[in-house]
C-alpha cells in the first residue's frame, strides 16, 4: 500500500474552497466600490444595477 503525503493547509479541500471564496469576495467588493464611485460621480452607465423603471 502506497502512503499518501501529508496534506498541507493549502492542499486541503477546505483551504481551496476558502481561497475561492476569498477571491470571489475580493472581486465583489471591487465591483461594489466601482459602482459606488460611479454613482457618486453621476455616471449611470457604470452602475450595472441601474434600470429604467418606466420601461416595460
Amino acid at each position: 500500500m502506497a502512503r499518501r503525503p501529508k496534506q498541507t493547509d493549502k492542499t486541503t479541500p477546505a483551504a481551496g474552497r476558502e481561497d475561492r471564496l476569498k477571491a470571489a469576495l475580493k472581486a465583489n467588493m471591487a465591483k461594489r466600490k466601482a459602482q459606488a464611485r460611479a454613482r457618486a460621480e453621476g455616471r449611470p452607465g457604470e452602475d450595472a444595477g441601474a434600470t429604467d423603471k418606466n420601461e416595460g
